[in-house]
């Protein structure tokens, strides 16, 4: 197999330094982007896999040559690699992969996970019924029984965005307290917030709620601040779990921006 790296740009390109991708004898892992630059670089791999040549560089003008009209310029390095060094690969694009801890495992959670899967992300997905996930998940989700459901918000990665959607009002409203006091912990001790985004889902009505009992326990305005409801970028219509999935992963990586 072949491994194929972008290593430099200049201009308009598909992706950006550092992307890469995977060429085999029928098919490959990942993508460089590009269309036509893709296809011939593609194409240039598996010559090199043919002939046994260990490593090449070349440069593509995404200009009229290829059909294309970006106007910049990719650098692309070709090297042989076995199956070990894919693994090792993966598992670091596994490890930069941004954490997130999703609580709930309803019609709106399973929409958001088909979404953020296919993200770059790491989901913990947490709900107080075990029966409740799906089989056959893909690699970088992560199924999580607690009950209660809160205990399981001391084991959640730092700097995870957390999204809150339990089958209930009182298990959402004890995720946020939960949530708010961690980020008040680590504040204190001189850090950032540990959850830099807490996102609940629900109306305004709902969070208005949840504002004036977390008052009563104690938290203040600063503090309520912290957390994002309802959740989704704004301007998108339609309550359907599909809708609302799109609009939070749109947020999300809004953040990541």
């Amino acid at each position: 197999m072949i491994l194929v790296t972008v290593t430099q740009t200049q201009g308009s390109v598909p992706r950006e330094a550092g992307t890469w991708m995977i060429v085999r004898e029928h098919d490959t892992i990942g993508t460089m982007g590009g269309g036509n630059a893709e296809f011939q670089a593609t194409a240039f791999a598996r010559d090199l896999f043919k002939i046994g040549t260990p490593q090449a560089t070349k440069r593509f003008a995404l200009g009229p040559s290829l059909g294309q009209c970006c106007g910049g310029v990719m650098d692309l390095s070709f090297e042989r690699i076995d199956a070990a060094q894919l693994a090792l690969l993966q598992a670091k694009q596994k490890q930069a992969l941004q954490p997130i801890a999703l609580f709930g495992g309803g019609h709106v959670g399973r929409a958001i996970v088909n979404v953020l899967a296919t993200l770059p992300y790491c989901i913990t997905w947490v709900d107080s019924r075990d029966e409740i996930f799906p089989e056959n998940l893909p690699s970088n989700v992560i199924c999580e029984h607690s009950d209660p459901v809160q205990n399981a918000v001391a084991d959640v990665e730092a700097g995870s965005a957390v999204l809150i959607m339990s089958f209930s009002h009182a298990e959402d409203l004890e995720i946020v307290q939960q949530c708010l006091a961690r980020n008040r912990a680590s504040m204190a001790r001189g850090a950032v917030a540990d959850l830099p985004f807490i996102g609940l889902i629900g109306s305004k009505t709902k969070w208005a709620t949840f504002q004036n009992r977390l008052r009563e326990r104690g938290f203040t305005d600063a503090e309520l601040a912290q957390v994002t409801s309802p959740i989704g970028v704004a301007g998108i219509a339609g309550k359907e779990p599909e809708v609302i999935a799109v609009a939070a992963a749109a947020q999300l990586l809004q953040l990541r921006a």
